[in-house]
């Protein structure tokens, strides 16, 4: 594919939209946050995937859009991290934002200030936040309160970004369409990527088996059947 023959995909990569193939209203991520799949219809997910492989084609042959320029973006990490802080850095810088990264024990979240205040203060001073922590109850508020995007680098629940990045991996090197992927997730089916690997937003298209060690203890959540209808639907409480 040429990248430089469309300035439409450009602008709708900018503007957070793009049209379905099959004439459908244009799909609209701009100022969504990313909390949870399960928040995603199978075409907003199949459209950041598509996204994902878009933009990491135009590094590579040299383009730079800069799409976030001028935007300055908050990285908390209350967990320490490698490979999600190094990824959402490298990408930010890459789009031309700027970022402050928030490790921990760098705040006061917790101690001396609320989730809720907290989120009201960065709000007020970034354009997006991007949040890898425990408590999915916590970013939440923080999307809900500080009126900006809120992306999700890992919670105890959930793990969006991985996911996205994992069907990524999955479309480059399957020999099939990804609606005939079979994929298999071994190990504790109790954790984040468990439930991400479960989420209807892309296992009602796909089939996902889970391994996990007898009596291992409680199963995950979205593990206890596999999805058979549209992600459309409303989320399914944890």
């Amino acid at each position: 594919m040429d990248l430089r023959q469309s300035a439409q995909d450009e602008t709708n990569a900018q503007t957070g939209t793009a049209a379905t193939s099959t004439g459908e209203a244009a799909i609209d991520l701009h100022g969504r946050s990313l909390l949870k799949e399960i928040d995603l219809t199978r075409a907003e997910f199949l459209y950041l995937v598509e996204l994902g492989g878009q933009v990491r084609e135009e590094k590579r042959v040299g383009i730079r859009p800069n799409r976030l320029a001028g935007r300055n973006l908050a990285l908390i990490f209350e967990k320490a991290s490698t490979r999600t802080r190094a990824a959402f850095e490298v990408a930010a810088y890459d789009e031309g934002a700027c970022t402050t990264y928030l490790g921990p024990g760098e705040t006061q979240l917790g101690y001396k200030e609320s989730m809720k205040d907290t989120a009201r203060v960065l709000g007020r001073m970034f354009d997006g936040i991007e949040y890898r922590g425990f408590s999915q109850e916590g970013i939440e508020i923080l999307s809900a309160c500080s009126g900006v995007p809120v992306w999700n680098g890992l919670t105890d629940a959930w793990h969006p970004t991985q996911m996205l990045a994992d069907i990524l991996t999955m479309r480059d090197h399957a020999d099939k369409p990804l609606d005939q992927v079979c994929y298999c997730y071994l190990g504790d089916s109790r954790n984040n990527t468990a439930n991400s690997c479960w989420s209807p937003a892309h296992c009602s298209a796909w089939t996902c088996g889970c391994a996990r060690q007898k009596n291992s203890g409680r199963r995950s959540p979205c593990a206890t059947s596999r999805p058979t209808s549209p992600p459309d639907l409303a989320p399914r409480s944890r």
